[in-house]
């Protein structure tokens, strides 16, 4: 065994739920922690009433606004996704849902492992660690899905989500309900529908009170508003030796900045965090990197389609952000999602629905219907309160379209890599979409990135880090060890290695369960201090 001493045994690169995950298991095995995050502590009190203060909301720190919700544009994709301590769960909808047969049989990593029966028990641990029950409530949006599960001869395929909120009794609190009084106080939800625009009344089950609160009771560390932009390996080529991390920080002019030293790496920064440092450091100090480092990126094949209604007495905010779910088809999902009153800042990037196959008749449709619909398009952008007259509907497929991120000047680039562009129309989507507009008696809408530039949204991106059974095949094993370097992991959407068709945040939390059920205890804590 080396002699050196380090800081740290592991640092984990990103607090989302792999890295949240990663944190508490590591900690409980007697290990040295530090968690690095590039984005803010929030408390409940500091999340804002409504999307409209994007001072509160939107990261983007270029605007000196350093908010938990950041919306990257690339030429291929549009990505949704969170930034702050808690990563991904600060924003989103909760939902935990456990992939069906077809994500665990696809060809992509079904030759790794028996990955439906290997993950059993990992995800029963997720589910219970993040506090999932069946949403209680259904609201209007959610009749109206089920009555349209009706119409078309799916009724079975109908369902309330699994979440992660503690309902309880609303706006009460009461002592730690999860974890035999170790974890902090929690309130019953009081369904605002404000989960996704931060929860401010402690009842969604974010990452910072369950993963995160107990691994630092175990005594792991978090260093906030911290970015890694560089690791070095320590005399051995491959990592035996360990690394040293820098960082800066990522929130002032003048910036901080420092490094340390560690055993062992977990990237857990997501798509967007790991998947640019790896390849930073792929082309300088980690060179036995994969070559598919930003290969094989993913998403759920999302389609977003908002219907508006002018019904005053219609409320659509009221409830959780998505509280159910009905599954069309074996690739196709819909869920309903929904903003808390007030939360209109997406009227300003919505169109008249005229999607098609083609991008210039998508565009005359555009117009067409502005110019035989404006009184009804004006009404649906000047709606009163949007989030109350709006029912989103997300659509999500498991097609298997892949991208592939490389290093661009000033950023990463988007390309297609296999199979079709990623689609910015879905039949399905539009077809059902009409369908429950004539329920509810509204006008379909959708993004205007989607209408005139064909680009689709995504909040689920995946993948640039899979597995494989050599560095041929992935830039992981299937343990989630890097091909390459010793004590290397990654642990979050980039190791997704297929389509789930739900949100992923479930089975990231799995896969990164088995990941740290690998690692051994630590029984030398002599070649670690602080």
């Amino acid at each position: 065994m080396t002699t050196q001493k380090f800081d740290y045994d592991y640092i984990i690169i990103g607090s989302g739920f792999g890295g949240s995950v990663s944190a508490l298991r590591l900690a409980t095995k007697g290990y040295h922690v530090l968690v690095l995050e590039k984005g803010k502590w929030f408390k409940d009190s500091d999340f804002p009433k409504t999307n409209w203060n994007i001072k509160r909301w939107l990261w983007l720190p270029l605007l000196r606004l350093f908010g938990f919700f950041k919306i990257t544009y690339f030429r291929h994709i549009s990505i949704l996704s969170g930034v702050g301590v808690g990563g991904g769960s600060l924003v989103y909808a909760n939902t935990l849902q456990i992939p069906k047969k077809e994500y665990f049989q696809a060809p992509t990593w079904s030759h790794l492992e028996a990955w439906e029966t290997e993950l059993n028990s990992h995800y029963q641990t997720a589910l219970h660690m993040l506090g999932a029950v069946k949403n209680p409530r259904l609201e209007i949006g959610d009749k109206a899905l089920q009555q349209l599960a009706n119409t078309i001869g799916k009724g079975d395929n109908f369902q309330p989500t699994n979440v992660a909120i503690y309902f309880g009794e609303p706006d009460k609190t009461v002592s730690d309900p999860y974890f035999d009084g170790h974890g902090p106080d929690r309130a019953g939800c009081n369904f605002c529908g404000g989960c996704m625009v931060g929860c401010r009344f402690n009842a969604k089950n974010t990452l910072n009170k369950n993963y995160l609160y107990l691994a630092q009771k175990k005594g792991a560390k978090i260093q906030a508003e911290t970015e890694v932009h560089n690791i070095n390996v320590l005399r051995d080529e491959h990592g035996k030796d360990g690394y040293r991390v820098y960082w800066k920080n990522s929130t002032t002019f003048l910036k901080k900045q420092g490094s340390f030293t560690t055993r062992g790496i977990i990237f857990a920064g997501g798509v967007l965090g790991s998947i640019p440092l790896l390849l930073k450091l792929k082309n300088s100090s980690l060179p036995f990197l994969s070559n598919l480092v930003g290969h094989y990126v993913r998403t759920n094949s999302e389609s977003f389609v908002g219907i508006t209604v002018a019904d005053k007495k219609t409320v659509f905010s009221d409830g959780i952000s998505i509280g159910s779910i009905l599954r069309t088809d074996k690739f196709t999902h819909v869920e309903p999602v929904r903003y808390p009153s007030g939360s209109g800042i997406w009227r300003l990037l919505i169109a008249p629905m005229a999607q098609s196959h083609n991008i210039f008749v998508q565009i005359a449709n555009f117009i067409w219907d502005w110019f035989c619909h404006p009184i009804n398009n004006l009404k649906v952008f000047f709606v009163d309160d949007w989030a109350k007259r709006t029912q989103i509907l997300m659509f999500m497929q498991t097609i298997n379209t892949t991208l592939r991120f490389s290093r661009g000047i000033f950023r990463m680039k988007s390309g297609i890599e296999k199979g079709e562009k990623l689609p910015s129309y879905i039949p399905e989507a539009k077809e059902l979409s009409m369908k429950y507009s004539e329920i509810v008696k509204g006008k379909p809408t959708s993004l205007l990135t989607e209408m005139l530039l064909g680009i689709p949204l995504t909040a689920h991106i995946l993948g640039g880090a899979v597995m494989g059974k050599n560095s041929d095949q992935g830039v992981i094993d299937k343990n989630n060890r890097v091909f390459g370097y010793e004590n290397m992991y990654v642990c979050d959407g980039s190791m997704i290695s297929a389509n789930p068709g739900v949100n992923p945040a479930l089975t990231i939390t799995a896969i990164t369960e088995r990941a740290m059920s690998k690692i051994p205890d630590k029984k030398d804590t002599a070649d670690c201090h602080n």
